[in-house]
């Protein structure tokens, strides 16, 4: 195995201690308004998720961060903070803000124990000092960067560990069998690849370019009656 596909397989892992577990990012409000009843109706909005969200929002953010560590040695914080920044204001849904700034600040910290750098490091601090807010996206491309993982494998990888959590959680939430919920794993595959290849032709002008039907969702979220998750 490569020595670069490790770090890859554990950020990846769904027992890694990120928090993501907790979270549906408003895919719930679908389930408990019957939206998404089974595997076929979750694998439809789970598309949609990755086409939207995670193209244009969590994945581009990824793929930008990155490009801003390679492209000099002496890295611009702000230039980072500044990505942080618009991740945060263009999620409108106050639960899925806090719920990604939970997510990135635990994973950077997790991240400094496990692969700790200078980038990473001062990331962490601006976080704590209110500088920054943290994100799972930037947090990747701070790992990728500085254990010199390629681009489009880190980017493949976030996305995957991105669909793989909302799998799981479907799992518990709709609820899907295990085995349904490994069979659409497989099936979305194809789909994160071509997401990836498409992420890696935008701009940032793309950036936050997200559904206004998932937003929605993830805002009358916070006022379901009964809750599984905390998004």
């Amino acid at each position: 195995m490569d020595n670069d596909l490790m770090p890859l397989l554990q950020l990846c892992d769904s027992n890694f201690p990120s928090g993501a577990f907790s979270h549906s990012f408003g895919l719930e409000t679908y389930i408990q308004e019957q939206v998404i009843v089974d595997k076929e109706s979750f694998k439809t909005a789970i598309s949609t998720f990755l086409d939207k969200q995670l193209v244009f929002s969590d994945g581009l953010a990824c793929r930008l961060s990155y490009e801003i560590l390679e492209s000099s040695r002496d890295i611009d914080m702000n230039e980072l903070l500044e990505i942080d920044r618009l991740l945060f204001v263009s999620s409108l849904a106050k639960e899925t803000r806090e719920g990604n700034r939970r997510i990135g600040e635990r994973m950077a910290k997790l991240c400094m124990e496990l692969y700790s750098s200078t980038t990473l490091g001062e990331y962490l601090h601006s976080i704590k000092n209110k500088q920054g807010y943290g994100h799972s996206a930037l947090v990747f491309a701070f790992v990728a960067h500085h254990l010199q993982i390629d681009k489009e494998k880190i980017l493949s990888a976030y996305l995957f560990a991105s669909v793989s959590s909302l799998i799981q959680n479907a799992v518990r939430g709709v609820p899907l069998g295990q085995t349904d919920g490994q069979k659409l794993l497989v099936e979305m595959q194809v789909k994160i690849h071509e997401a990836k290849n498409r992420i890696m032709t935008l701009t940032k002008d793309d950036l936050g370019a997200v559904s206004p039907g998932l937003e929605i969702a993830q805002m009358r979220h916070e006022r379901l009656p009964v809750r599984l998750f905390m998004s």
